[in-house]
């Protein structure tokens, strides 16, 4: 019997009905601070190996994440996504991986690629599907892919991590970038993060004078510039180091590993907001989109 995993968030990160969750995506394209256009899938010039891509609610970060599935269906979409997201809830194994069955979304099925699964599950990727069952990270995702591909078909392989350290992070960006070498399919590493969480909401305050999303704006730049510099340790330090509170920089970390194993050379900021810019108040979150081409 097929394993079936029910969206989690539908009604709360995103619409459960699917005519609004589509009219809902459209209107994250053409926002103001979205691409303000509607994705058309194209053969464009860059070969895009990663993308990172926020994972809040549509309403906060959907248009920033549309800029980033924007560049993807210009520049040729894929076959296959290996979603690396990081895990919330804090259930299942450190670094966990779904192999096999089908995600179900308000926009139908998406089945994961067995056969890369069990190529990737080795050494410190463990199959666990209950640290998935609750995770938004991964499954805000799959909405966005869907309505990008149309009628096209995709499927992926979703990897949830607890932990984020660099030697965990080059790990299992060494794995993908094995197991993606020996397929002819197109692949694209989706790293799904957002960055600063900063105010009073999540005990990382401002200095004093400083607004909340200038905080988050200038915490995040230390860390994108990190990302540009296509250096994943680096990343990691920095945000070690200045306290980032980042949620999922051990994905982007395994993303930038694996892109540059494949041939990438430049990590490219497309847009970068807050929720500030939507719900002003005493806390806010910074969101990125960005390619890895």
């Amino acid at each position: 019997m097929e394993k079936i995993r029910k969206p989690a968030v539908a009604g709360q990160f995103y619409d459960a009905g699917q005519t609004n969750l589509q009219q809902t995506i459209k209107e994250c394209f053409l926002d103001e601070r979205g691409p303000k256009s509607l994705p058309k899938i194209n053969q464009g010039t860059k070969n895009i190996k990663g993308l990172i891509v926020p994972h809040a609610g549509y309403i906060y970060s959907g248009a920033i994440a549309a800029h980033a599935y924007h560049h993807l269906s210009l520049n040729g979409f894929a076959d296959t996504f290996i979603i690396l997201g990081p895990n919330h809830t804090g259930i299942g194994s450190g670094v966990a991986m779904m192999t096999e069955g089908t995600w179900e979304t308000p926009l139908g099925p998406v089945s994961i690629n067995q056969q890369l699964a069990n190529q990737l599950l080795k050494e410190i990727i463990d199959n666990d599907e209950n640290a998935h069952k609750y995770e938004h990270s991964i499954e805000v995702q799959l909405p966005f892919l869907q309505y990008c591909a149309k009628e096209s078909k995709f499927d992926f392989v979703p990897i949830s991590m607890t932990i984020q350290d660099f030697k965990t992070s080059k790990e299992i960006g060494e794995i993908i970038t094995n197991a993606v070498k020996k397929t002819d399919k197109k692949i694209v590493i989706v790293a799904s993060s957002d960055f600063s969480h900063a105010g009073f909401n999540y005990m990382s305050m401002p200095p004093s004078g400083m607004n909340v999303d200038e905080y988050a704006k200038k915490q995040d730049m230390l860390a994108i510039d990190k990302i540009r510099e296509m250096e994943p340790e680096k990343l990691i330090n920095t945000v070690h180091q200045n306290n980032i509170t980042m949620c999922g920089y051990g994905p982007v970390a395994a993303m930038l590993t694996a892109a540059k194993n494949l041939g990438a050379t430049k990590a490219e900021l497309l847009k970068y907001g807050t929720s500030y810019e939507v719900h002003p108040g005493d806390s806010c979150v910074g969101y990125g989109a960005i390619i890895v081409y």
